[in-house]
């Protein structure tokens, strides 16, 4: 059993990142742990919050059931607070993620790779994919925790697949569509989105797992994030979310299909 640990920056994120992985992890007997930075507080506001009931209360709920969708076995928040877009005030809240100090979010996260004894834990690429200032700091984390961690786990970064994301979309002009979207616009922070095929270590094939992603993200209904996601025709989503993308620090081999999951050599 291979024992994995997970940091996203909000619930919901690992629906779009690594659900497939976490469901496929699952499914093969392995230890999955999902770790929440941030409370996702900012997120959207649902009409029908109950007496009592809170965002974060809610948005709490609806991990759990993502964490059920995929069989992942541990749900733990670092909690921390939103940190909101580039240039929001709320960068500078007080407990906001963005403005913590790294070594003591690795420390926390560091202590959770020493309880799992985990043999893997997994990131976000450089700028976050998109550059929002909780992913980056994810990105960070992720690396310092590994460091301190007692024994050093394998180390992954996800990404989305621009170059991939490119072909599609002239692809779709070439057929006379209409397109809204430009994965090499400026995205958060000024950068495009996600990697090139050049920076990817690793492509995972999920295909088998898009039911389990498509229930992660009905999980979490309350917000309007995920809604592309819960709508989307079973064709479209099956081809976007039928594989992920991993990079794989230090690794110079170009990207190449299959399961990086595994314990450090």
């Amino acid at each position: 059993m291979t024992t994995i640990v997970f940091l996203h920056a909000h619930p919901d994120d690992e629906t779009t990142q690594t659900s497939g992985a976490m469901a496929r992890a699952s499914a093969a007997g392995d230890r999955v742990v999902v770790v929440y930075a941030t409370n996702g507080d900012h997120g959207d506001a649902p009409e029908d919050l109950a007496e009592g009931e809170t965002v974060i209360t809610r948005r709490r709920a609806e991990a759990e059931a993502s964490a059920r969708a995929t069989g992942t076995q541990r749900v733990v928040w670092l909690g921390y607070a939103d940190s909101g877009m580039t240039g929001w005030e709320q960068n500078g809240a007080e407990g906001a993620l963005h403005g913590a100090d790294e070594d003591e979010v690795a420390q926390r996260l560091a202590a959770i790779l020493d309880e799992e004894d985990a043999d893997v834990v997994v990131g976000y690429d450089w700028h976050g994919n998109y550059g929002h200032p909780d992913h980056v700091k994810v990105h960070h984390v992720a690396h310092r925790a590994a460091d301190l961690a007692t024994r050093r786990p394998r180390l992954l970064e996800s990404t989305m697949n621009r170059s991939r994301m490119v072909r599609e979309r002239q692809a779709r002009i070439d057929r006379g569509e209409e397109v809204d979207w430009d994965p090499e616009a400026p995205m958060d922070d000024g950068n495009p989105l996600g990697s090139t095929e050049e920076e990817i270590s690793w492509e995972v094939d999920v295909s088998a797992f898009v039911e389990h992603r498509r229930a992660a993200a009905r999980a979490h209904a309350s917000q309007s994030d995920t809604e592309w996601m819960r709508t989307m025709s079973d064709e479209d989503f099956a081809m976007m979310f039928g594989a992920e993308y991993y990079i794989e620090p230090g690794r110079s081999a170009p990207m190449t299909p299959g399961w990086p999951f595994q314990p450090p050599e």
